[in-house]
């Protein structure tokens, strides 16, 4: 996993780096349970890239699941890895399973 993702401990920490986010942010939401582990683990090396090759324009944030139940109630998750694209703390797209590079750049594409 790439250093510009942040990776909040609990829903305190989650909200503080949205609240201090001046762009939008990727809120990745993974698992630990054994079904989402390995997605999880394969769109940690895109999401990590992802967040290098956006950096100053895209905020992302890996968020588990279990850590941060607050915010994976607000925004509706219910499985992982799960992705909120969030713009002024509002969510703007919601998307779901595994992705390709490609298709997170579309899943970003007209938001940053």
């Amino acid at each position: 996993m790439a250093k510009r993702v942040h990776r909040p401990r609990e829903d305190a920490e989650f909200a503080f780096i949205l609240g201090m986010s001046r762009v939008p942010v990727l809120a990745y939401f993974t698992g630990t349970w054994p079904k989402a582990v390995e997605p999880c683990r394969e769109m940690d090396l895109v999401v990590g890239d992802i967040a290098d090759t956006h950096t100053g324009r895209l905020t992302v944030v890996r968020a588990d699941i279990t850590r941060c139940p607050v915010a994976t109630q607000r925004y509706g998750i219910t499985g992982a890895p799960s992705y909120v694209l969030l713009k002024e703390g509002e969510a703007v797209a919601h998307g779901t399973g595994l992705m390709t590079h490609t298709e997170v750049r579309e899943f970003l594409s007209g938001h940053l």
